[in-house]
């Protein structure tokens, strides 16, 4: 058999090999979507489904729906802030001289490096010493919350733009200040454009982050303040309910659309050519 050969088995053992790694990556995603349109009863997941029907869909509680509102504009504020600070804190790293940098530096990763569950434990007894000492307690509150994400959020955006800015030519922005360009001018004309990039990479990220985020949420959760994720932890905990799948569903598609128009406005190559 000619087509037996070396190279044709290597090349069948790499697909065989990426078959199985997206098995194992989709295959979870595939239960819950193919289960949300299934009849299983409360209590049961029906996969793969029996019959085909939107029942759950229809059957979503309003206290889910206000749990995805939470999530949504928690990590879009989270989002917007972790900017805020982080392109200023990322321009300051490479750009700036001053002792101890490595420091400052290995402090604004450390939110990435240390466990959720711990970040979520000091968050609360961080706001328990506050409120015991001035009486205004963050615990419970979204305004708590808020902050808690940004700490763990802002780090994704410290590092994409970071990469960015490290090899970022800066002779453009001499050039454009030669010209007789402002520096303000010369930082929404020139910087700002070329950090693009990095700066919605790391903001998906941060975003993702601060959405999926539980275990600091639920430490800090209250009746009132509720995300997706905690929510979605209590009911599978107590009270599995198959509407859960939908909203579930709708998540994973609305992620996996923002992913796509992502990828089409920006690309890789866009990325590549802010760095030259």
């Amino acid at each position: 058999m000619r087509w037996l050969t070396e190279k044709n088995i290597e090349r069948a053992l790499a697909v065989l090999w990426m078959l199985l790694f997206l098995v194992f990556l989709l295959g979870p995603l595939v239960v819950v979507v193919g289960a949300s349109f299934g009849s299983g009863q409360r209590g049961m997941i029906d996969f793969p489904p029996r019959e085909f029907t939107l029942q759950w869909y229809f059957a979503i509680a309003p206290m889910h729906l206000r749990a995805v509102g939470t999530s949504l504009l928690l990590a879009s504020c989270s989002v917007v802030l972790a900017v805020l600070v982080g392109v200023p804190a990322a321009m300051g790293l490479v750009r700036s001289r001053f002792a101890r940098k490595g420091v400052v530096a290995a402090m604004l990763r450390a939110p990435v490096q240390l466990p959720a569950v711990i970040v979520g434990v000091a968050f609360l007894q961080f706001y328990y010493v506050i409120g015991d000492l001035s009486g205004f307690y963050l615990t419970g509150s979204w305004y708590g919350m808020l902050i808690a994400h940004v700490f763990v959020t802002t780090p994704y955006v410290v590092s994409s733009v970071t990469a960015v800015l490290q090899r970022f030519n800066h002779q453009f922005e001499e050039a454009a200040l030669i010209l007789g360009a402002s520096p303000w001018s010369t930082i929404r004309r020139v910087t700002l454009p070329v950090l693009a990039p990095g700066v919605l990479s790391g903001a998906t990220y941060a975003f993702l982050v601060s959405f999926s985020d539980l275990p600091i949420s639920l430490f800090l959760a209250s009746e009132e303040v509720k995300t997706f994720p905690v929510v979605l932890f209590q009911s599978m905990d107590y009270d599995f309910n198959p509407s859960l799948l939908a909203v579930a569903t709708l998540i994973i598609v609305g992620s996996f659309t923002l992913m796509l128009v992502f990828q089409k406005v920006m690309g890789m190559g866009t990325l590549l050519r802010s760095n030259k």
